[in-house]
């Protein structure tokens, strides 16, 4: 058994069968071909196999490794449960990761609305297609904030996927699944239809909610470079991407008191384990709260040590 030919095939398996994106494939495809260089026969020994592991410590991070060992163990399962494979040498394989918590950055409150003021009064003076397109970038910024959605989610919105009178968007995830969410703040959804009457000859032409000049899809490097230029404009240090605005969703969702659950639902995370990272980032807000609002900060207690 060639197990490069049978590689192709369960990544084909993995595009049509189990409707995986395209960058997940990618990620598989380059995980199992640099795991075929480096074992160099279809039944690697587990000293071989140990040898590997080792070396992608040496060379990545534990979140990386893991995923690099998780991409090969898949590939194996699939061989057994095609019954291509009598053994799996990675059963002998113990691997245990002691990974660091990484928490997501945030945007601080004040930075979202300095920047969201500062795109509406850039409105103010513009006009034409100067006007359409400053439409346009508010009207993205405030859908990241909205709804927590990721840039390449934003950038795929269809004109069909959003309704302007109730609000309801279906947004398109990872694996082509699909999830709605309910715009109802008034000043978002008003913004999203002046967007909307501006440029709805190129909306309908296209196909796609945010067009750039040329009529086109919005992409996401453009949305990218366009969060750049006003953040720098509005005067804010904090280097701000599109995904800070979904981790700030989700933990100023939580602070307010959202259960994680409803929380993972609207994210579109198929694990709750996921979304549970942004239970710490707002730990930080409740030790403030504490700090500042606990009764015993006013009980008149005598302090005798």
């Amino acid at each position: 058994m060639n197990l490069q030919d049978r590689a192709k095939e369960y990544l084909e398996y993995c595009t049509y069968r189990k409707e995986l994106d395209a960058k997940t494939v990618k990620a598989y495809r380059i995980d199992l071909k640099q795991y075929f260089s480096f074992v160099c026969c279809d039944e690697p020994e587990k000293e071989t196999i140990e040898r590997y592991i080792t070396n992608l410590h040496k060379k990545y991070k534990q979140k990386t490794v893991k995923r690099k060992i998780a991409s090969v163990k898949a590939f194996y399962s699939y061989l057994e449960e095609e019954e291509m494979l009598d053994q799996n040498p990675f059963r002998k394989i113990k691997v245990k990761f002691k990974e660091t918590i990484v928490l997501p950055r945030i945007i601080p409150r004040e930075e979202i609305e300095q920047l969201l003021n500062y795109m509406y009064t850039y409105l103010i003076d513009l006009s034409g297609s100067g006007y359409k397109y400053g439409l346009r970038d508010a009207a993205v910024v405030e859908l990241f904030f909205a709804t927590g959605a990721r840039v390449y989610e934003i950038s795929n919105i269809r004109n069909e996927s959003i309704n302007l009178n109730s609000g309801l968007i279906r947004i398109m995830g990872k694996g082509g699944k699909e999830r709605y969410i309910q715009i109802s703040n008034d000043a978002v959804l008003e913004i999203l239809r002046k967007y909307y009457v501006e440029n709805e000859k190129e909306i309908k032409k296209s196909g796609y909610f945010f067009v750039n000049k040329r009529g086109n899809r919005y992409t996401e490097q453009s949305i990218r470079l366009m969060l750049r230029k006003y953040t720098k404009k509005a005067g804010i240090e904090t280097k701000i991407t599109p995904h800070m605005f979904r981790h700030s969703f989700a933990t100023y969702l939580i602070e307010e008191g959202v259960d994680v659950s409803c929380v993972q639902q609207i994210l579109g995370h198929s694990s709750i384990k996921t979304t549970q990272i942004y239970i710490h980032i707002a730990a930080k807000k409740q030790a403030d709260i504490l700090r500042e609002l606990h009764p015993r900060n006013n009980m008149k207690i005598v302090n005798v040590a």
